[in-house]
């Protein structure tokens, strides 16, 4: 059996040799994988023939020692040598280095967890982060507002060029100078409307008539009351009066006895009077006076006059009385009347000649209010002494409000074209009371009151598309259409953000001036606790027909409205029309004061323009007061709110100019008709502000104030990350602000050794690696991160190749050990020859 197991022995030489051989190569073979950890193969003796077991020393004996021969060698373990390998700069951000103990996570094909030390990493199409096998790197990922997910490890995405993200303004800060020495703020500027009509209070117009028209709908017709209304009348011509005897007494009186005659209308209107006429001579004492030729106008078509009034003066008087009245067509009078029975007495005014146009209007007596008048009637030219002027008011439209109940004729003067005063005042025509004949001199009406064009003023409750507004003899109703309003205001010169307003069939004037001061930036209210707002500013108001818009004080807070500051879109159509209401200055502001325009960003990213002002408030030998006004026209609260102004406060600086407090340093601005955030709350910072008397090259006082910083940033794009020694990734966007993408987890095991190598640098746990412990890196004893790099693999090849030749040595050595059994053997077998 000695020679025989000697071969055997010699043979497990060879194999352990052959296992030597194999893990140098596998070690030479990896020297240039990242992450390889290098292995050592451990040998032990296997099995061994006992010829004794020794025996323990006696009193006889010193004892012998076993006597064992060795049977072989076995392999005992291959193990690997996790030390450190060397880390090497690379040129890719996401090749991840391991400096200690641990492994990066990554998940296998079938889900499950594997581990590596091989931090060569790249992203696939989806992003992820991932293994040169396509093994994806776990860790924690975060949520929409990138805070760490840490329940359980899933693949970590880096979304270049694809994720964005948005920084919201928290935090604003000033720099300036603001001078003490300069006018402080106590009168506001205002500015006014033209005068704005109320178009649902009717005027004098034409009535409205309908009948049946061709075919199956009716028509409507319009007659207007106009200028054909209206027509000189000149006086009736004199008759011829003689005296006869008549068969009993009259009443006349003896004496000289003279007549005129005038035209009456149906209304009792009369004409002006003809020229007087009388008998040849004095009369006797109940003679009878005899009229004939008396004016016939029967035969004329169109004739207002049905009859006609004759006056006479007593006996030997001057004073004409009414004596009687005639038919039209009639040509003779017998009078007989006496004196003692005449009372009226004629009306002798006349108008002058001269060009006259006439205006009519309805009155409320109760309050005075007047409508707007009719249209123009006339010019007339009245060229015929002792002429009168007959309007016919048949045609007019009357007014359905009651309290209108009186009817107002205005005219110019004689002369004078262009102003127009009462001539009377009349209740309004009816039936038998529609005409009006004017005789009344010039000299009788220029002591009246003058007609007003605008008429009734509009008031808050008036509807918006009542509004009316006149031009010259030209009225006209601007937001008669429904539609969208946009409204553009300037203050302080600069021109504002456009505010729009729905106009509906109920919308008031007063819904225009909220809409107004709420689009201006107005504000009444202090956000200050115990300062209120001076008082007599920020307003918008509606009186007498006269929009009235006052500033909140300081001259940068000065409110303009331009001409095309209104512009109406109406329902269904696309291009606005400019809305024809002009405004002007009434009032200058004081108090200089400084603006700045700035912008910040709401949650989703959206620049929002703001805009403060500042004025000098109060100022006294021991501090100086400033008052901040800020108004943004992107602020958009929740209807029926649409106010700009987004805050106001204080700014109080000690007597060496230095801020000491600055209560309400905060603007909040409502986003609650968009997707982000609201309000917007941004404190300010006035910490660098200063109140100093600087001046300029001339002399003159000057002031400044500006935002130097602020914290938020528009939308940016993922440009680029950095992964810190702790795991931590850091995502760099394209607005520079920065945003935390993931954490890269690691594990490390109890035993190392006892891991499972699987292929392609993964190693799985095995029953005696222990299981994993999770965390971050460096912390619990796991090693850390360098970022850009690799770990080279830990092969030792100069070592190996020493271990190589020993192996090659051993290899050699049982060699020759079989050759020399089988010379033996062979010797034994050449015996029997």
């Amino acid at each position: 059996m000695g020679l025989q197991s000697s071969m055997t022995t010699a043979l497990t030489g060879l194999q352990a040799a052959e296992t030597t051989i194999d893990v140098i190569g596998n070690n030479v073979a990896n020297s240039n994988t990242v992450g390889f950890k290098a292995s050592d193969v451990i040998f032990a003796t296997q099995f061994l023939q006992t010829q004794s077991i020794g025996s323990a020393p006696s009193d006889r004996n010193g004892g012998t020692n076993p006597r064992q021969i060795g049977l072989g060698v076995k392999v005992a373990e291959i193990s690997p040598n996790f030390g450190q390998g060397t880390i090497e700069i690379s040129s890719n951000p996401l090749d991840l280095a391991i400096q200690g103990d641990g492994f990066l996570m990554v998940q296998g094909s079938q889900g499950e967890q594997l581990y590596t030390r091989n931090g060569q990493l790249g992203l696939n199409s989806s992003n992820q982060v991932v293994t040169a096998n396509g093994n994806k790197l776990l860790g924690y990922a975060v949520n929409e507002r990138y805070e760490l997910q840490t329940a359980s490890p899933v693949p970590i995405e880096i979304p270049l060029g694809g994720q964005r993200v948005a920084q919201a303004t928290t935090e604003a800060n000033f720099q300036g100078v603001l001078n003490p020495t300069v006018v402080p703020g106590t009168v506001p500027a205002i500015t006014e409307s033209e005068f704005i009509g109320d178009a649902s209070v009717a005027y004098p117009n034409g009535i409205i008539t309908t009948g049946a028209g061709t075919g199956a709908d009716p028509f409507v017709s319009t007659d207007y009351f106009t200028a054909d209304d209206l027509e000189i009348r000149v006086p009736p011509n004199p008759a011829t009066a003689t005296s006869s005897t008549p068969g009993s007494p009259t009443g006349l009186s003896a004496g000289t006895y003279r007549y005129r005659v005038t035209f009456v209308d149906d209304n009792g209107q009369e004409s002006t009077a003809s020229t007087i006429f009388s008998p040849a001579g004095p009369i006797a004492l109940g003679d009878q006076i005899d009229l004939t030729g008396l004016p016939d106008l029967s035969g004329n078509p169109g004739n207002p006059w049905s009859s006609m009034n004759i006056y006479r003066t007593e006996a030997d008087g001057s004073e004409f009385k009414y004596v009687g009245n005639v038919l039209t067509g009639t040509t003779t009078f017998a009078d007989t009347v006496a004196d003692a029975s005449l009372t009226a007495s004629l009306d002798t005014d006349t108008l002058e000649n001269g060009s006259y146009t006439y205006y009519i209007t309805y009155a409320n007596p109760a309050n005075g209010n007047e409508s707007r008048p009719s249209l123009a009637l006339g010019p007339l030219a009245v060229t015929d002494d002792d002429s009168g002027v007959r309007l016919d008011l048949s045609d007019l439209q009357l007014p359905t409000d009651p309290n209108y109940s009186r009817l107002k004729i205005y005219r110019n003067a004689t002369g004078d074209s262009s102003t127009f005063y009462e001539v009377d005042d009349l209740p309004l025509p009816t039936p038998g009371n529609d005409s009006y004949v004017d005789k009344t001199p010039s000299a009788d009406i220029t002591g009246n009151d003058q007609l007003n064009f605008d008429g009734v003023g509009a008031a808050g409750g008036t509807l918006l598309s009542d509004l009316q507004v006149r031009n010259g003899n030209t009225y006209s109703t601007p937001f008669a259409e429904l539609g969208t309003l946009r409204f553009v205001g300037e203050v302080g010169g600069s021109l504002l953000d456009s505010q729009t307003l729905e106009i509906t069939a109920t919308t008031t004037v007063q819904n225009l001036v909220d809409f107004m001061s709420d689009a201006l930036g107005l504000q009444v209210q202090s956000n200050v606790n115990g300062s209120p707002l001076p008082l007599g500013g920020g307003t918008v108001s509606i009186a007498n027909g006269v929009i009235s818009v006052t500033s909140n004080f300081g001259e940068e807070n000065t409110v303009s409205i331009p001409l095309t500051g209104f512009r109406l879109t109406p329902a269904g159509a696309v291009a606005p029309q400019t809305i024809d209401l002009t405004f002007s200055e009434s009032q200058d502001a004081n108090g200089p004061g400084t603006s700045t325009e700035f912008l910040v960003y709401d949650s989703l990213g959206s620049p929002l323009t703001v805009r403060m002002t500042t004025v000098l408030e109060k100022a006294d030998s021991n501090s100086t007061t400033y008052r901040w006004y800020a108004t943004s026209g992107d602020s958009n609260p929740a209807a029926p709110e649409l106010t700009t102004a987004i805050g106001n406060g204080l700014m109080v600086f000690d007597s060496r100019g230095n801020l000491i407090s600055s209560p309400s340093a905060r603007i909040s601005i409502a986003r609650e008709l968009t997707a982000g955030e609201s309000p917007l709350e941004i404190s300010l910072d006035f910490s660098q502000v200063t109140s100093l008397a600087e001046t300029d090259s001339s002399g003159n006082a000057v002031s400044s104030f500006n935002m130097v910083r602020q914290d938020g940033f528009p939308p940016g794009v993922l440009t680029d990350f950095i992964i810190t020694d702790s795991g931590l990734i850091q995502g760099q966007f394209s607005n520079g602000t920065q945003r935390l993408l993931g954490q890269v987890l690691m594990a490390r095991f109890a035993n190392n050794k006892g891991l499972r190598q699987i292929g392609s640098s993964l190693y799985a746990v095995s029953v005696n690696s222990g299981d994993p412990f999770v965390s971050t890196p460096g912390e619990d004893g796991i090693g850390s991160l360098t970022a850009g790099a690799v770990e080279l693999s830990n092969t030792d090849i100069g070592q190996d190749l020493v271990k190589m030749i020993l192996a090659q040595t051993q290899y050699q050595a049982g060699s020759r050990v079989i050759s020399t059994a089988q010379q033996l053997l062979d010797e034994l077998l050449a015996l029997n020859r």
